[in-house]
């Protein structure tokens, strides 16, 4: 079972982010306040869940949180301030719409970038450990493979809707065949020549 909260007596936001390792799309981030003393046995880090449970955990968070958000940073963005200051930008901006408004923060992760002066606190592996930041982690996750879907539309021929933009093989051959859209993160290595191959959580 997951903790409820690391801060006992502040309004705490869990935060979370998808699509740091993927070659292409924004990346997203969420920031969730559950209520306090909240439990749900079936929240977990949404790499361990399938598309359906996360699709239906989505339904819940949004219906039992006090509040929820969503963040975005762009590719063009993540090529000017890299992708680990994105991944807190995108933090940010997800906070920066919550109401009521948190007291303290906890993140999945060893880093992050502070918020304002309020306390925070990092947990490698969060996702798995607090019901916060689980939450946060379904919702960055779904929507921001809902934006990728979306995109796959508009290119349909680099697979986004079986690789939400990551580095798999299929991905990479269709960059060489077809080169970059202007979705594609052009700071990256994005034909992998020197760099392994980020494992792929469909």
């Amino acid at each position: 079972m997951l903790q409820s909260c690391f801060y006992k007596d502040k309004i705490e936001a869990g935060c979370d982010e998808a699509g740091r390792g993927c070659l292409a799309g924004s990346v997203y981030a969420a920031a969730v306040i559950l209520p306090p003393d909240y439990t749900n046995p079936d929240f977990n880090d949404s790499k361990k869940l399938t598309a359906r449970q996360r699709y239906q955990l989505r339904e819940v968070i949004q219906r039992d949180a006090l509040a929820w958000a969503v963040g975005v940073v762009t590719p063009q963005e993540i090529d000017k301030i890299n992708i680990l200051n994105a991944s807190f930008l995108a933090m940010h901006r997800a906070l920066d719409q919550l109401q009521p408004r948190p007291e303290a923060i906890i993140i999945d992760g060893n880093r992050f970038n502070p918020y304002h002066d309020l306390p925070y606190t990092t947990i490698v592996k969060g996702d798995g450990k607090y019901l916060s930041i689980a939450a946060a982690s379904i919702l960055a996750k779904t929507y921001r493979d809902d934006y990728m879907d979306n995109l796959a539309e508009e290119y349909p021929q680099y697979d986004w809707k079986g690789n939400k933009g990551y580095p798999t093989k299929k991905h990479r051959e269709a960059i060489k065949l077809y080169g970059i859209t202007p979705y594609h993160r052009k700071s990256y290595n994005l034909l992998g020549t020197t760099e392994p191959e980020l494992p792929f959580q469909p």
